[in-house]
């Protein structure tokens, strides 16, 4: 990204600017949390959503748009887990065609068209794939009918106009309507080896023989997510997360959990909720814990999907196996190439994904048995990527090519294969006990089917007549009229006093609420200066993720509203000063609360590094873990501040937040773990891999990983096996 017209560094926290923008449609900041968690204490809701991954947020929308009343509640972030750390593809998945399931291709092609066409076009976009060809003959006819099957199955689905999100291909494939298209994408094209070492240069002659060109669809997963949570709130639907359920009540016994006292399948009718960021001084333990009340529990908690059902005291009828996928993330101008690959492997797949300036290389698919919320990848898997993707380079990468690193779970239903590669990437929806249905597996692209269905599911035991679903009817926020705002990007710019290409990454990333940052950057040009050490995001954006998108904690602007964390080469270490002054007013931190979140994510930072270092999983898990969890600790919780106690918020608009109050502060406890983190830097590994915490129950679910990091989309390393086997 250019660098932006001014030049001044971000506001100190003494002056952070807080611009109120008025009639945001769902916002997610503070005062509306507090909101929402008074309604979580006052309501009976319809339809409870555990899991703030895809899937959670995508059931929650569903439900909300059929006119239900909805609770969702995550435990950690807005996907925290498997939906921000998927290869972060929306595709059909060519591996299913070797199956013969066309049907299962369509539905997933199907979606991938309303996603680039209606649903959300400022946030999915075309992608380019080339996929080598390594035998003369057989192998072209063989893989060529797959992908010819592959885009005759899209066909006659609606075609995505020029504009913002169309793709640059040859005029005769190109999105001006020119030659024929599927499903709003250029059909395949045969090159011959010459011509695929145009497209990428980087690849060794002796590495091919020619290769298939095709098209398929990318986003920005956890952005996606935080879009879908976002569209649910509009539609009525309270979020909240740092919101961990403990418990579920049972009918006429709500004042103890299932699973305390007697046998039996007593009806489920909510959840015990505790809220992980109200301090020890906002009361009493009980004003903690929240009684969700619902008329019907949906869980989709994606990995976690067992220990939820653990909360009943049995297992579940569905079970639920974690399978890790590891991405690395290496710069645009390492590697000559304009578009991206899909290696075949012996047991699944390789892709080489562009990613604005960097590229993303993956995936592994491996077992995973430690921690759920902090997979770690270890330095044997990052050698058996690149060893994968040497194979066909000219000049190979080397771990000092590498920027960044990261890993997500998979969450695949059980079967017979001892292969986590060989498992359903296929979701299920099952009564797990009355008044609690269960979502799980699948894939990050059929977000929107699974939701359906468990609401469909859920809903069958409301007394009411439901309505249908028609999410795919309803636009996410953003797109709405974006291809018009898109056109007026230079207009826009003027505004801001940014330069065209700062406006066009707004756009992609905000749709036609970067309205609503040019409006912040108009009332205080300050918000307009790049962030140090990660100069493709604006200062704006670390204030709105915190006002308007739902981020609690530093970490949740770094890795989830911006993706500093894996494309920043330190990690973002840079930018995390600057950004938790930027929203600490918004949050009402004081100094100590932003030095320890500062403290904390810098722990983060050297944990993930130590542990990738480490040749095998126990190593790396305890490596990770040396890191404090912020979420974990009570110390680090603001005691008194409206926006993140659970006290009532002052009816009508959400109030401009306010500069950090005396109030508000870090306990002693909470001091004394902030000095240790720095020796935590050091990463001690011990005992601590055979005693990790129990994971929290409710975190992201993405019910379908996103499949790249061993996402859920099917993103992962197996979204399509070797069709030539």
């Amino acid at each position: 990204m250019t660098g932006s017209a001014r030049s001044a560094g971000p506001a100190p926290i003494s002056s952070a600017p807080t611009i109120e923008v008025a009639g945001s449609p769902g916002r997610l900041g503070p005062a509306g949390r507090a909101a929402a968690l008074r309604r979580l204490a006052e309501e009976t809701f319809d339809v409870l959503v555990i899991g703030g991954g895809v899937t959670g947020a995508g059931t929650a929308l569903d439900a909300a748009s059929r006119g239900l009343s909805v609770a969702l509640v995550e435990a950690r972030d807005l996907a925290a887990g498997t939906s921000s750390r998927s290869s972060k593809l929306i595709h059909g998945g060519l591996r299913y065609l070797e199956q013969l399931n066309g049907a299962l291709v369509r539905e997933a092609l199907r979606e991938r068209t309303l996603l680039l066409d209606t649903l959300a076009p400022h946030l999915v976009r075309p992608v380019q794939f080339l996929l080598p060809l390594t035998h003369h003959g057989w192998e072209r006819a063989y893989i060529g009918s797959g992908v010819l099957l592959y885009d005759t199955l899209g066909q006659g689905l609606s075609r995505i106009g020029p504009g913002a999100g169309a793709p640059r291909v040859p005029r005769s494939a190109s999105s001006t309507g020119e030659g024929p298209r599927a499903g709003g994408l250029p059909m395949h094209r045969h090159l011959t080896r010459k011509a695929a070492l145009r497209e990428f240069p980087s690849l060794r002659p002796d590495a091919l023989v020619g290769a298939i060109q095709y098209w398929d669809g990318q986003v920005d997963d956890a952005r996606h997510t935080m879009f879908v949570a976002r569209t649910a709130a509009r539609f009525g639907a309270a979020v909240v997360t740092s919101a961990e359920v403990v418990g579920l009540l049972r009918e006429d016994r709500d004042s103890s959990p299932i699973g305390e006292d007697g046998p039996g399948d007593p009806r489920v009718t909510g959840a015990i909720v505790r809220d992980l960021e109200a301090g020890e001084a906002a009361g009493s333990p009980g004003t903690r814990e929240i009684r969700v009340r619902a008329r019907q529990t949906i869980s989709a908690t994606g990995v976690w999907t067992d220990d939820l059902h653990a909360l009943m005291g049995r297992p579940g009828p569905v079970s639920v196996r974690a399978s890790k996928g590891v991405h690395l993330v290496v710069p645009r101008g390492r590697l000559l190439g304009a578009t991206g690959l899909i290696l075949r492997t012996e047991r699944s797949v390789l892709f080489v994904i562009p990613w604005g300036n960097y590229w993303i290389i993956g995936t592994t698919d491996t077992d995973w048995e430690l921690d759920l919320a902090h997979p770690s990848a270890t330095r044997a898997d990052i050698d058996y990527l690149l060893d994968q993707v040497n194979r066909v380079l000219r000049t190979p990468l080397t771990h000092d090519d590498i920027v960044g690193v990261y890993a997500g779970l998979r969450p695949l239903l059980t079967g017979e294969s001892d292969d986590p590669a060989q498992l359903s990437r296929e979701h299920a929806v099952v009564a797990a006990a009355p008044g609690l249905t269960t979502v799980a597996g699948g894939k990050y692209t059929t977000y929107r089917v699974m939701a359906a269905d468990a609401v469909d599911a859920a809903v069958a035991g409301l007394a009411n007549t439901v309505p249908p679903s028609c999410t795919e009817k309803v636009p996410l926020l953003g797109a709405d009229g974006y291809h018009a705002v898109w056109n007026g990007r230079e207009r826009l710019a003027g505004r801001a006093g940014l330069p065209v290409a700062r406006v066009e990454h707004l756009l992609r990333r905000y749709g036609t609420l970067a309205e609503e940052l040019v409006g912040m950057i108009t009332a205080d040009p300050r918000l307009a200066a790049p962030l140090p050490g990660a100069e493709a995001y604006l200062a704006v954006e670390a204030v709105y993720a915190a006002s308007h998108e739902g981020a609690l904690r530093l970490e949740d602007v770094l890795t989830r509203r911006t993706r500093i964390s894996f494309e920043a080469a330190d990690r973002g270490l840079a930018a995390a000063r600057p950004v938790a002054e930027l929203i600490a007013p918004v949050l009402g931190w004081d100094e100590t609360r932003t030095h320890a979140e500062v403290e904390l994510y810098e722990a983060r930072v050297a944990a993930e590094r130590a542990s990738q270092q480490e040749d095998d999983d126990p190593s790396a898990d305890a490596a990770r873990l040396a890191a404090p969890d912020a979420r974990r600790l009570p110390s680090v919780r603001a005691t008194a501040h409206p926006g993140l106690a659970p006290t009532p918020a002052p009816a009508g608009p959400e109030p401009e937040p306010a500069t950090p109050a005396a109030g508000v502060s870090i306990n002693a406890a909470a001091a004394s773990a902030a000095a240790g983190l720095r020796a935590a830097r050091r990463v001690v590994v011990g005992s601590i891999a055979g005693s990790r915490a129990h994971p929290p129950i409710g975190p992201t679910t993405d019910g379908t990983g996103p499949d790249r990091s061993g996402g859920t989309d099917d993103a992962g390393p197996s979204t399509m096996t070797d069709l030539a086997s």
